[in-house]
């Protein structure tokens, strides 16, 4: 029941810290380093309390997260090198951390509802440059997307109340 209860726990702090990255990111353009890293932090504790035994569960967590992180590094070095920066470095951290909370499956369906939230929010910020014409241009808050994806994935475990008794 503990180990449910700190499942439950874990669970609901990403919930908070993933909404407080959105809020910053629209306010600042940044998702701060301290969150992704206690983002990233809280993973092995989640792991513990998920059951996931050390080798082969934790050791294919951490590779996945590795893999993944390398691609969106990749990815990020290869938009700066072109000048098309989509995601900035704050995103590629946040997702990176993320994959360490989800599983392979989990994080494509992440990323599939993250595209079309960001799709969403592109054309949002397009309707709203065209009606008020604003002087300077906005960088998209990626962040929202990303909270909206990652939330969107974690629901069904978030609304799986833990038995008190």
């Amino acid at each position: 029941m503990l180990a449910d209860l700190l499942h439950y726990g874990l669970l609901i702090a990403l919930a908070i810290a993933l909404l407080y990255a959105s809020f910053t990111d629209i306010r600042s353009r940044t998702i701060a380093n301290w969150l992704n890293l206690a983002i990233a932090a809280g993973a092995p504790v989640f792991w513990f309390a998920s059951g996931m035994s050390v080798w082969p569960d934790m050791a294919w967590q951490l590779g996945f997260a590795l893999i993944v992180a390398a691609i969106l590094i990749g990815i990020f070095a290869l938009g700066l090198k072109l000048n098309m920066v989509i995601l900035g470095g704050g995103d590629i951290k946040l997702l990176g951390a993320l994959a360490l909370w989800l599983s392979p499956t989990m994080f494509l369906q992440l990323l599939i509802i993250m595209a079309v939230a960001g799709g969403v929010l592109a054309a949002f910020f397009v309707a709203r440059r065209i009606i008020t014409k604003p002087k300077r241009q906005a960088s998209l808050p990626y962040g929202v997307a990303i909270t909206f994806g990652a939330l969107w994935v974690l629901y069904p475990m978030l609304i799986t109340v833990p038995a008190f008794a």
